[in-house]
């Protein structure tokens, strides 16, 4: 009988050890997480173009790109900076829409598409902004550009100074209209840009770039932009063609509140530019989302500050905050504020205190200054000396732990 029970018991040591085990493995099992399913990126889509990027509008990232720094002819896409100009002179009040230009022989003479503005008439900043963005028209271009400069090779002059302080490094214009010459180049990467500033600086007249048609001089002409009329989310912004450049567009959609930008350089077609313009956009919004994490001014945190009339100190971002990243990725979201420490009075708004890091799991996707929210003066001579009796022992207590 003691050996039947010592058999039994030691057959029953190693069956209950296997049942703690499975026992432990299920809660384990309950308690560690399961990992997320990767969203699967593909390579971006072949298309059959010189140069071409694909840019999130708001984030700034770029998600695909190929030559997109290379020099090319631009064509009328050029008239994105003719007409960045205009709606800048608008916006600062040095011009109104209701102004009225008077039409030279030379923007009259002008090759290439036009307006068909006529010469010694005066015709209004409005119409000559329709006409450049929606007709294409050279004539148009010109004649502002005289209105605004006194000639197109100032105004030229102009849209250099202002691509330098786009940070356009791959820009320069010779000419209002993207006619050809030489010395006349842009990139794809620098047209995203400009268009980027397009829609954010000047956002009360973007909505003309959508616009399909416009009549002048009793001649109806439609937008070159076939998207326009093949998807309702694109609402922008330009073409461009000449013999040299090829066929060129820049376009922009918005899906669920993500805006991106598209450009194509040195396509073979009028088709071919929207049919890869279209692959890209396609490829965007399929594979990423954009994610606003901060509004501009919200309170981020409020650490302590030393000498001050208070004794906390509102920081937070001074433009909003957006992060573009594959689809189904932002629980791997995580943010850090790293904040300059001893923060002393006076501060002024809008002053560096600190930056904020966002991570997508252990990558950095973006940083972005913290600044000053308020401006906090001095405190008076009592506070200051108490508070650096308090900044003292607080130093030695941390020094301590």
């Amino acid at each position: 009988m003691r050996v039947l029970l010592s058999r039994f018991r030691s057959r029953l040591l190693p069956l209950t050890l296997l049942s703690l085990l499975l026992v432990v493995s299920q809660v384990l099992a309950q308690t560690v997480p399961t990992p997320q399913p990767q969203t699967l990126i593909p390579a971006p889509p072949q298309v059959a173009a010189k140069s071409w990027i694909l840019m999130d509008a708001d984030s700034g990232r770029v998600l695909a790109e190929h030559n997109a720094d290379e020099r090319l002819p631009p064509a009328s896409l050029t008239k994105l900076m003719t007409a960045y100009l205009v709606e800048r002179e608008l916006n600062r009040g040095n011009i109104s829409m209701d102004d009225s230009v008077r039409i030279s022989e030379n923007a009259w003479r002008t090759g290439g598409s036009k307006m068909f503005i006529e010469v010694n008439t005066d015709v209004s900043i409005r119409d000559l902004l329709y006409g450049i963005i929606i007709q294409s028209g050279n004539d148009a271009s010109i004649a502002v550009a005289e209105h605004l400069a006194g000639g197109e090779a100032p105004f030229a002059d102009m849209m250099n100074q202002h691509a330098s302080r786009l940070g356009l490094s791959n820009t320069h214009f010779v000419n209002a209209t993207g006619l050809p010459h030489p010395e006349h180049y842009s990139s794809a990467r620098d047209l995203a840009l400009l268009s980027q500033y397009i829609i954010d600086d000047y956002p009360e007249h973007y909505a003309i770039y959508a616009e399909k048609y416009f009549t002048y001089n009793d001649i109806r002409q439609p937008n070159r932009n076939r998207l326009l009329w093949r998807d309702p989310t694109v609402d922008g912004l330009k073409t461009g063609h000449t013999e040299e450049a090829g066929y060129c567009l820049v376009a922009s959609a918005v899906r669920d509140d993500m805006r991106l930008i598209a450009v194509v350089m040195g396509t073979s077609s009028e088709e071919a530019r929207a049919q890869e313009t279209q692959k890209l956009l396609s490829y965007g919004f399929r594979y990423f989302e954009t994610l606003k994490l901060y509004e501009q001014g919200a309170v981020l945190n409020t650490p302590r500050i030393w000498g001050g009339e208070k004794d906390e100190l509102r920081v937070g971002v001074d433009s909003d905050v957006a992060m573009t990243l594959p689809r189904s990725r932002n629980h791997e979201l995580s943010a850090r504020l790293d904040i300059r420490p001893d923060l002393t009075a006076p501060i002024s708004l809008g002053d560096r205190v600190g930056t904020l890091e966002v991570r997508l799991g252990e990558e950095v996707v973006g940083e972005q200054e913290l600044v000053a929210l308020e401006s906090i003066e001095e405190g008076g001579l009592f506070k200051r000396l108490f508070d650096q009796v308090r900044r003292f022992f607080s130093n030695l207590l941390s020094g301590w732990l």
